[in-house]
């Protein structure tokens, strides 16, 4: 076999290019997230009930702010990693925050200027490095915009803890679910995979199949990400953990099997296609599995090698495991480089200095909104910057008339708490499916909590000036200085994709069963990666004349170079793929 677009008999031919499912490039809205938008209105209700209750409605409504970024934080992953992320934004937003109010009290504006620029630089140096140092770094500029943008009566250390309490109240009420079901996520992750390579059994041998194949490596690089930490060796494990891991390993021997059998390209008999569903309901029961897979029969062995990988799938899952754990290490995040990350931290600095004097000149006091804006918006590892300033301005405008038409029919404090649970439902809701939608609450949000912190103006039409400023600004630095960021980035991940769909292939023909699962999972995760890149990158404005290469055809050929060694390892091929 000497190509990868290579067809067999009854198989039907590849297409050149290969449409990427929607859902990577932007999620669209699928069931409601009813917990998460609960979460975010209690988060927010809760700190203005008590401010009410005791009369600290200034420093309520600073914890209720706390609340309000928590929520923006709070997602739907493995508890540890939302204890993480929400910690570390509580205690970089508190610091920002104290920072800017020491600036603030010393009456000093070079204080003030060089404490916001000061904050963008370390926000800048961080926020390449990983989600979590990103959020951190962000939270405290933001946490800095506000201290040093309004005025806090009382002792210094009273915001910063309020601030503080806000967020860990989302902390709580989104870790609190663990209590009574620890598991849950990587229970959902790991079950997904079996349903989509079902999907994908079911549709072998049509158009459909390799969407659906592709469907379900996406659910299975989920799946590794949710479980990453529970995959070390650990020995012997009986408890639910192991029972995941276990079943985790399955999946991934299953998505090697579905993917050789939708490589054949023949359309397979109900017995096979009910295979994942057997193997979920005996490696996972419970409620996440359906009830009649307990009670489905072992498929029959025979037929093709993917075929027989299967019924060899279902054969093995009642032996006794044999405690040997396959450590599969997700490929090391290889992120922009030390000049990338600088011209980033001074750009940062130069929007945010810039926008802070232009405030200066706008609205002296009280121009927070312009740095604060900024803070938001230039965050180019959260996703293309064109659309996420779009967005902004988008959610801005509405937000700020939806505000504007509720309170002029909301009376009296406890309609306006109201109101603001409304809203920070909205903003939970927003933060899963579209970012303008999350901007919408989040700015109707701050409005009421603003005006409950002494800032009484009418400023409705000058908020939303003032978010186009900040960014076009943004845009404006960012595409002179820096055009052409993220299309290096989608290069440079392309290329690490194709590299690593060679190092499968150049190996996993002789590599042992932990070796070439290893080396599968991380050209996958890879070719995943650079679609993600890649899609981005197109969502930017392109230079006249300057047109982006075809990435997403050498992802598609590696993809099809990593499915055709794949069904090569599965069938047992003792000829080169090249």
């Amino acid at each position: 076999m000497t190509s990868a677009a290579d067809s067999r008999p009854g198989r039907p031919s590849r297409p050149p290019r290969r449409s990427w499912p929607r859902s990577v490039v932007g999620r669209l809205p699928g069931s409601l997230p009813f917990a998460a938008a609960a979460r975010g209105a209690v988060a927010l209700a809760l700190p203005l009930l008590v401010g009410l209750a005791t009369g600290w409605v200034v420093l309520s409504a600073i914890a209720a702010i706390g609340a309000l970024w928590g929520v923006s934080q709070d997602g739907s992953d493995p508890y540890r990693v939302r204890v993480r992320r929400l910690g570390w934004t509580g205690v970089s937003s508190a610091l920002g925050l104290l920072a800017g109010e020491v600036a603030l009290r010393s009456g000093e504006p070079a204080a003030v200027a060089g404490c916001l620029v000061t904050a963008a630089l370390v926000a800048g140096g961080v926020g390449l490095r990983g989600r979590i140092a990103s959020v951190s770094g962000m939270h405290l500029l933001l946490g800095v915009t506000i201290g040093s943008g309004i005025p806090v009566p009382g002792p210094w250390w009273q915001p910063p803890l309020a601030l503080l309490a806000g967020v860990a109240l989302v902390l709580v009420l989104s870790a609190a679910p663990w209590l009574w079901r620890r598991y849950h996520v990587e229970r959902a992750a790991v079950l997904a995979v079996y349903r989509s390579a079902g999907e994908a059994l079911t549709a072998a041998g049509t158009e459909a199949a390799e969407e659906a194949r592709l469907r379900m490596t996406l659910a299975l690089n989920h799946a590794h990400e949710v479980m990453a930490p529970h995959l070390a060796p650990r020995g012997r494990r009986r408890d639910e953990t192991g029972e995941l891991v276990r079943a985790f390993h399955y999946a991934v021997r299953l998505g090697e099997a579905v993917t050789a059998v939708v490589w054949e390209g023949r359309a397979l008999p109900p017995a096979l296609t009910r295979v994942p569903r057997l193997l979920a309901g005996r490696l996972l029961p419970g409620r996440l599995a359906a009830p009649e897979d307990g009670a489905a029969q072992p498929a029959p062995v025979g037929g093709s090698p993917g075929r027989r990988a299967l019924a060899g799938l279902v054969a093995s899952v009642d032996a006794e495991p044999d405690g040997t754990d396959l450590e599969l290490r997700l490929p090391a995040h290889d992120g922009p480089g030390r000049a990338a990350r600088v011209r980033y931290a001074l750009l940062l600095a130069g929007c945010v200095l810039a926008a802070h004097v232009l405030a200066e000149v706008l609205h002296r006091p009280r121009g927070y909104w312009l740095p604060m804006t900024v803070a938001f918006v230039y965050k180019p590892d959260f996703g293309p910057l064109f659309p996420r300033a779009l967005h902004r301005c988008v959610g801005t405008i509405v937000g700020v008339a939806a505000i504007g038409a509720v309170s002029a029919a909301a009376t009296g404090t406890y309609a306006v708490v109201g109101v603001v649970a409304v809203f920070g439902a909205l903003m939970a809701i927003g933060v899963r499916h579209h970012y303008a939608l999350a901007t919408l609450g989040l700015t109707a949000v701050v409005f009421v909590l603003l005006d409950l912190l002494g800032d009484h103006r009418p400023l409705y039409g000058t908020r939303v000036v003032d978010t186009a400023l900040a960014s076009a600004l943004v845009l404006v630095a960012h595409f002179a200085v820096w055009p052409d960021s993220a299309a290096h980035r989608a290069e440079a991940q392309t290329e690490a994709a194709v590299a690593a769909a060679r190092r499968y292939r150049d190996a996993a023909l002789e590599a042992g069963p932990v070796q070439r699962q290893s080396l599968r999972r991380a050209a996958y995760h890879q070719l995943a990666e650079a679609r993600r890149t890649v899609a981005h990158a197109r969502r930017e404005p392109a230079r006249r004349g300057r047109p982006l290469p075809d990435w997403e055809g050498a992802i598609t050929a590696a993809e099809q170079l990593c499915d055709q060694v794949t069904a090569h390892v599965v069938a047992g091929a003792a000829d080169p793929v090249r």
